[in-house]
């Protein structure tokens, strides 16, 4: 890592401390235009012997606690590289490493799987009623037409669950790891549409290099990093 990233990230985790309340809003408005901190973060999360990990992985997750969206969705653009060094150091059995990257992916399962209120979120999504005209269909002929427009708004609604309540968890275990890191990705999912194209190369880097580790023709790729089989599950 070149001393002028260092400095970049250095100065950011400082920035950020000092920072007064009343100006996190104009904050997240301005942190994309600093072009050299992304790169050099990237570089911290995947040195996974450099000192300044731990504070980074700790500000990512302050970041993604508060109240201001853009700061986290600004964590959330990390997500697949966190999650494939975590898997690779898993694989590798360092868990020394391991443990800020670990701390900060569990930190955000909590956070997410919890309301303001710290009850368990149910996440699901209602098909609209096919009563009512879209850009892509008419409506389909109401047998009574003295229905109410309250009873229109509510007539053939379909509420779909699509993840059900998941317990907090303390820790990574072989039985738990799929379950959390899969809820992860599906947080970034709901995001993806405001990330950077650097979070979509490190989540198709992730998605290929998973595909190939511990596999025999992982030589023939153009990925040459050695890596034991990742388990999922």
């Amino acid at each position: 890592m070149l001393g002028s990233e260092r400095g970049v990230v250095e100065e950011w985790l400082s920035e950020f401390k000092a920072l007064p309340e009343t100006q996190i809003s104009s904050y997240a408005a301005t942190l994309h235009r600093k072009k050299t901190l992304v790169p050099a973060l990237y570089k911290v999360i995947q040195d996974p012997n450099n000192e300044l990990l731990e504070p980074v992985c700790h500000q990512l997750f302050e970041l993604y606690r508060s109240s201001e969206v853009r700061l986290k969705r600004f964590t959330l653009q990390f997500l697949p590289e966190l999650i494939w060094v975590y898997l690779r150091l898993t694989a590798s059995r360092d868990r020394q490493s391991n443990g800020c990257i670990e701390a900060l992916l569990l930190g955000i399962y909590n956070l997410e799987i919890a309301d303001k209120d710290g009850n368990n979120k149910v996440l699901s999504f209602t098909i609209p009623s096919l009563s009512k005209p879209s850009i892509y269909h008419e409506p389909s002929t109401i047998g009574s037409m003295a229905l109410t427009e309250g009873a229109l708004c509510q007539h053939d609604l379909i509420r779909v669950v699509y993840s059900d309540l998941h317990p907090q968890r303390e820790t990574f275990t072989a039985q738990n790891r799929f379950e959390v890191l899969s809820f992860l990705m599906l947080c970034y999912n709901s995001a993806i549409v405001y990330m950077p194209a650097s979070s979509y190369q490190s989540l198709c880097r992730m998605g290929s290099r998973l595909c190939v580790s511990g596999f025999p023709r992982q030589h023939e790729k153009r990925w040459k990093e050695h890596c034991g089989r990742v388990v999922l599950d």
